[in-house]
């Protein structure tokens, strides 16, 4: 028995919300025991030109204000993202807006990019930044709920962070800021990518980290053409494939199952790895990947990589699973490889294609 079968279920009778800050409180003040980390050769892979121990990294949301990256890699992540990180500040939507479906091993939220802005974002950046971390580190950013013109708010946070970032997300895929979805849409995307493209080509050049979309999974096929289109047109970097679905399967049993927000965890599975698997043709697998949703074993996130994606991410799995999961997720994935004869996950990326 490992600590987390003991501290999980306490923490999880806490209201979901408050559960989150009190982890991240643990974790900023060392107080989560570390585990022993897996390392294999057929873990190591190359995206961007960038070297990642191994495929897993987690998602975006858990880490909005860069405070538990350090502890985070060291549970054996081989990258993290952080935020949505917005220019300013800002509260959020009204509480509670954070719900536990235990029954579906999933969450549904509605956050509304609660982070406290690229100020403070980067002053923790410059001192992660003047560390060696075990790991690589990604920057998300999203726009303030009040901003009207959405480009400025993205070229703002990437003129102040990309700098810190081992590769960079616009996020346009939130269901929880209005109207943000909306930028998906094949002209809003060219002028939204290109504008930040250009910012960070004016500002590192050369330097510049790479740049990922994240997208949606509730989208239509004319979406997912499009999306592909743009992202091919504008040598995008890569592509995060999905955020939370607005969908309510009917197979939803637990008693918030109504709640308005993204809904995430094991029933967006099949959903988002189905979104994966078309935006990997639809780009010809000419652009890196990065499969996220419902990944909670290694099976999972070794379907991810067989559907295309290069990286795998994960987070509802955390709350119901906590940290032992990562290791776990990771032998499982090194047995897979090995079972179909692949000796890199580069090697499996995209095997159900060919």
């Amino acid at each position: 028995m490992n600590s987390f079968d003991i501290i999980g279920p306490c923490i999880r009778l806490l209201p979901a919300e408050t559960a989150h800050n009190f982890t991240l409180w643990c974790l900023k003040h060392g107080l989560a025991t570390s585990q022993k980390t897996i390392a294999d050769p057929a873990l190591k892979t190359s995206v961007w030109g960038l070297d990642f121990p191994n495929p897993l990294g987690l998602a975006a949301g858990f880490d909005k204000n860069a405070e538990a990256v350090e502890p985070m890699l060291e549970f054996g992540l081989g990258f993290t993202e952080v935020g949505s990180i917005t220019p300013l500040a800002q509260p959020g939507n009204p509480k509670p807006r954070v719900f536990r479906l235990t029954d579906d091993k999933a969450v549904i939220n509605r956050m509304g990019f609660n982070n406290g802005g690229m100020e403070a974002a980067e002053d923790k950046l410059i001192r992660l930044r003047q560390k060696k971390l075990s790991g690589l580190l990604g920057v998300n950013l999203g726009k303030n709920k009040n901003t009207e013109t959405a480009l400025e708010d993205y070229q703002k946070g990437a003129r102040k962070l990309a700098r810190y970032a081992d590769y960079m997300v616009i996020n346009v895929s939130s269901p929880n800021t209005p109207g943000l979805r909306a930028l998906q849409g094949r002209e809003e995307l060219e002028i939204l990518i290109s504008g930040v493209q250009d910012v960070l080509a004016t500002t590192l050049g050369d330097k510049a980290p790479p740049l990922v979309l994240k997208i949606a999974p509730d989208l239509t096929e004319e979406d997912k053409r499009d999306i592909a289109g743009v992202a091919l047109d504008l040598s995008l970097d890569g592509l995060t494939v999905t955020n939370t679905t607005i969908e309510r399967p009917e197979s939803l049993k637990s008693l918030h199952r109504t709640e308005v927000g993204g809904l995430s965890g094991a029933p967006l599975f099949e959903a988002s790895t189905e979104v994966l698997r078309d935006m990997y043709q639809l780009t010809g697998g000419k652009i890196p990947l990065i499969g996220v949703g419902g990944v909670a074993n290694g099976r999972q996130a070794y379907a991810k990589i067989r559907a295309g994606a290069s990286l795998v991410q994960l987070y509802s799995a955390l709350v119901y699973g906590g940290p032992p999961l990562i290791p776990q997720i990771l032998k499982e994935l090194i047995t897979l490889l090995q079972q179909d004869g692949f000796s890199s996950v580069a090697e499996a990326v995209g095997a159900d294609h060919k």
